[in-house]
């Protein structure tokens, strides 16, 4: 059996605040016997502090920008100080070598290596005012299996979790940054829209893939952001195994890999089942949704 874990909690601009967060939540892990743990996106430095056409801009400002940060730099090291034996995924701006490109980016790391990172694929509401976009999915070997990484609005694209359980992923980590709805905000934020919906994806992906499922996110507000927490863990039947609900805090949860993979695909394996020679159009369909091929689209 491995113990893994998913946190909701708020990360700011302040850095130092941040890491005694980490080490918190790194301290009652370790007590709980937890192997794998995974933080929410932007945990070092914090998220955007709006979305949208007002979102943070390069150009508009730099003091609302998370700082930028390089994977050997020591921002990270500091971290794995922290972690020492623990393995997490961690989410951060990461400063690409020109010394200018930034991503939303995350690791997977313990204290003496750094297994893989992870530039955000699919970004929302703006998100490209800030960050430049990554081009690729990793899946890396790391001590409690092979571990995909994907940040928030990933997780609504089939896609971005199909390639990465195609590559052997047995967890996926989807660390996220995910507000209530901007507009008609429910009172009750378990019952809003957007909630409902980080919920339904997390439990889609993990049962389209039949992987273990690790959703990590931001609580509290940051900005104009109300986040919804919400963290989880789920399993390849697309059962929740543990949430945080709104709350900040760890979802925590036992699983046995082998086990419970040969058990939920010992009949229908998902992977094994697929048609792709049925879906040679679906990198070639115009995205309006007309059905009409993209060269005709664009003719």
């Amino acid at each position: 059996m491995t113990r893994i874990a998913a946190v909701a909690a708020n990360f700011t601009r302040d850095l130092e605040q941040n890491y005694a967060t980490i080490a918190e939540y790194v301290t009652r892990a370790r007590e709980d016997g937890v192997e794998f743990l995974v933080f929410p996106e932007a945990a070092i430095g914090g998220y955007l502090s709006s979305l949208g056409n007002h979102g943070d801009t390069v150009k508009n400002t730099t003091r609302s920008l998370p700082p930028a940060i390089r994977l050997d730099g020591p921002e990270i090291q500091r971290v794995q100080s922290i972690i020492g034996d623990m393995l997490i995924a961690i989410g951060f701006c990461e400063l690409a070598q020109d010394g200018e490109t930034r991503y939303n980016a995350a690791a997977v790391l313990d204290g003496t290596q750094i297994y893989g990172s992870y530039r955000k694929v699919h970004q929302p509401l703006g998100e490209n005012m800030s960050y430049s976009s990554g081009t690729e999915y990793g899946v890396y070997d790391t001590p409690v299996g092979r571990v995909g990484l994907q940040i928030c609005y990933d997780k609504a694209f089939p896609e971005a979790a199909r390639v990465m359980a195609l590559d052997g992923a047995e967890i996926i980590a989807s660390l996220s940054a995910w507000p209530a709805a901007r507009t008609a905000t429910a009172e009750n934020l378990q019952e809003d829209r957007w909630t409902y919906r980080f919920n339904l994806f997390d439990t889609a992906r993990a049962l389209d893939n039949q992987v273990f499922w690790v959703a990590s996110n931001q609580s509290g507000t940051f900005g104009s952001l109300r986040y919804v927490g919400n963290a989880k863990i789920v399993d390849p039947g697309g059962n929740v195994l543990a949430t945080t609900l709104l709350e900040s805090g760890m979802a925590v949860a036992d699983i046995d890999i082998p086990a419970t993979f040969t058990a939920m695909r010992g009949g229908m394996f998902h992977l094994r089942d697929r048609r792709p020679d049925a879906y040679g159009a679906l990198t070639e369909l115009d995205a309006t949704g007309t059905g009409r091929w993209r060269d005709l689209a664009h003719a």
